[in-house]
């Protein structure tokens, strides 16, 4: 269905289908209104048309207990799947995010993990990613240990950037307030009272996935995010991530939101793509 918009001044004109010509002028006069406080880049604009789009069956109104109120921004969940996440993160000490890219789920693990620090909820941010490309032996890479690691943190400093801005980052990293550090480096540790999130948790073995969930402790919270299609481990190795979600998920106070391709926050095409992958696994299985 195609929607043709012609303007002449402040006058919009718009034909097409009597079903999408009221949502297509539904849209533009939240355009409008968004456009008073805050610039639309093409990235705002397209998230927006998938909004109007799918509004009926995926999209949601603001709701207050999702909503996540940050010193620097406010950060409002997409999608059906993203308000779930988010509910399940604040109402349970442990949650499992399991989708493709682009669903949002690091992002807004990395968002409630600033709102609790912010609120005084929790006294640290502790966020850990498997170094599975360099298979963790970091040894064979030259530089030093920061120069090692940080290509494959790179990922959730964007976010925290992203969140709460460069500046107010490195100092807090300084202070060892928010630590970010390969898997490896939390065995023999317990983390009392801190946010603590796995990136990229369908890359850790059986073993340190087993020592990861068992580093929690009190007053914690603890997120894991990863994509089970998305496996880097050899063949011959079963992913730490897809076994716990075997047996994890029926312990009192562990939630698990998994996404939907149509939950992905990227172009169109990005959609699309995602969906074929996961029709051609479902039809080589």
């Amino acid at each position: 269905m195609k929607v043709e918009i012609s303007n002449r001044g402040n006058s919009f004109r718009i034909k097409g289908d009597e079903k999408i010509v009221p949502l297509t002028s539904q849209l533009l006069e939240e355009l409008y209104k968004i456009s008073e406080y805050e610039e639309l880049t093409p990235k705002q604009l397209h998230m927006y048309m998938n909004k109007q789009a799918h509004k009926d069956k995926n999209y949601i109104e603001e709701n207050i207990e999702t909503t996540i109120r940050l010193k620097k921004i406010t950060i409002k969940p997409k999608c059906k799947s993203q308000e779930d996440y988010i509910l399940g993160i604040n109402n349970n000490e442990l949650t499992f995010g399991v989708g493709s890219a682009g669903t949002g789920k690091t992002y807004l693990a990395v968002a409630c993990a600033v709102h609790y620090l912010e609120n005084n909820l929790v006294k640290k941010i502790f966020l850990a990613r498997p170094a599975i490309e360099a298979g963790e032996k970091l040894g064979f890479l030259p530089g030093d240990l920061a120069e090692k690691v940080n290509p494959y943190l790179q990922p959730i400093y964007d976010a925290l950037y992203e969140i709460i801005g460069f500046d107010k980052v490195t100092k807090l990293l300084e202070k060892k307030i928010i630590e970010i550090a390969p898997l490896a480096y939390m065995r023999g540790r317990t983390l009392n009272d801190a946010f603590i999130i796995l990136d990229e948790a369908q890359n850790t073995t059986i073993a340190q996935m087993k020592m990861f969930l068992t580093r929690i402790g009190y007053g914690s919270k603890t997120v894991v995010t990863g994509d089970t299609s998305q496996v880097d481990l050899p063949s011959d190795i079963k992913s730490g991530l897809k076994d716990a979600l075997e047996f994890i998920p029926k312990i009192k106070g562990v939630h698990t939101t998994k996404f939907k391709p149509q939950d992905v926050m990227r172009h169109q095409i990005v959609k699309s793509i995602i969906s074929q992958y996961d029709k051609r696994k479902k039809e080589s299985t």
